[in-house]
């Protein structure tokens, strides 16, 4: 599969206490997923405990800014899910 035709994979982030993230809620970001400063539909996450998020990159999540699987077509049976699994596509 050519690059250009692969999907925009969610970003797996590690996030700790005392940081302020700003992430985007609209999906219009061009720095997905992180948020413009002049935004006014961000969220502005400052995390209580240390602990990794999935968040969105291709902006299709239903639940931004995190990664609902949008980003991936259905795979009709559960040998092409592990196959999609084990791919990394």
């Amino acid at each position: 599969m050519a690059d250009d035709l692969r999907p925009i994979l969610p970003e797996v982030r590690l996030v700790k206490p005392g940081e302020t993230h700003r992430l985007c809620r609209c999906g219009h970001s061009p720095e997905m997923p992180n948020c413009t400063p002049d935004c006014q539909q961000s969220l502005e996450l400052r995390p209580e405990r240390e602990q990794r998020l999935l968040l969105c990159r291709c902006s299709r999540s239903a639940n931004l800014p995190y990664c609902d699987g949008s980003h991936s077509p259905p795979a009709p049976g559960l040998a092409d899910k592990w196959r999609r699994f084990f791919s990394g596509r």
